[in-house]
């Protein structure tokens, strides 16, 4: 039963990591309706923003968080005005320009840091036993920021002004711009926010996963999976969904290993999709 209920909090702590990784997939691909192959390297811009501001700089941790949101924020803002907005309406482009440009990413991080693994500090050293089974802190805070990230989230886009606004150009573009909305704005501060999101992953991630060109692939897919497992633009769906995936891949890898648990939990997400294809919580459409 210890070794079960470690397995348990292990599964809560990556099902956390997923989930804020994919609330920026839920913003993008949900909210606009466009798919960013390159969210993966957004996740990895804020990892090494993370490990520039902790190791290089040598601050604090918690300047590393709002940092790394800042960073993969302005570099979406750049995407969104410099490509998504030109290839409007045209999805295989988009994901061919959004693949090139990790490419591109990818490569341009490798000639600057180089493609060994770089690491960051855990902030919160030290943990709890609950009877024989202990906790680092740094996980529990990791739950608890993700859980206010993801209240903060829905709040900011249902409750504020600027919510309203992302509703009304997605749900109708061209009444939005009768009424006054700049819809070209709102698409811009909504990619950044989701993007941002992607950066904020990063650095939670950094300290528990190593930092490298390449870490953000896998990020990609458990994003992507987990946004049409739960049904996407659906911040429920999302939240069971990373849920379903993190506990699944802790559980199987402690009874099995890593490799057999992948393969376990793709043919899971596969036959949810078979009889579920627009998710487990998708929203009605009129």
């Amino acid at each position: 039963m210890d070794s079960f209920f470690a397995l348990l909090l292990n599964g809560l702590n990556s099902s956390a990591l997923i989930l804020v990784a994919a609330l920026g997939m839920v913003v993008i691909c949900g909210l606009m309706n466009v798919i960013n192959l390159a969210h993966g390297e957004l996740i990895m811009i804020g990892a090494y923003t993370a490990f520039c501001v902790t190791q290089k700089a040598g601050l604090s941790f918690a300047l590393a968080l709002p940092a790394a949101f800042a960073a993969a924020a302005a570099a979406g803002a750049v995407l969104e005005i410099l490509v998504i907005r030109r290839l409007t309406g045209k999805p295989a482009e988009t994901m061919l320009a959004t693949f090139g440009i990790s490419v591109v990413l990818q490569q341009t991080v490798n000639l600057i840091f180089g493609a060994q693994s770089q690491y960051v500090a855990i902030p919160l050293e030290g943990n709890f036993s609950l009877g024989h089974v202990v906790v680092p802190f740094y996980n529990i805070f990791t739950i608890l920021f993700v859980a206010a990230v993801l209240a903060g989230t829905v709040v900011f886009l249902k409750k504020t002004r600027f919510g309203r606004r992302v509703r009304a150009v997605t749900q109708n573009r061209s009444m939005a711009e009768c009424l006054g909305v700049n819809s070209a704005r709102v698409d811009t501060l909504t990619f950044a926010f989701g993007s941002g999101l992607a950066g904020l992953a990063g650095a939670l991630a950094a300290p528990v996963k190593s930092v490298s060109p390449f870490m953000g692939g896998p990020y990609l897919v458990y994003s992507f999976l987990t946004s049409v497992v739960g049904g996407v633009a659906s911040f429920f769906g999302t939240t069971v969904g990373s849920l379903l995936v993190g506990e699944s891949s802790a559980l199987l890898g402690g009874l099995s290993n890593d490799v057999i648990a992948n393969i376990l939990v793709f043919l899971i997400i596969i036959a949810i999709i078979r009889f579920k294809p627009e998710g487990l919580f998708a929203k009605e459409r009129r």
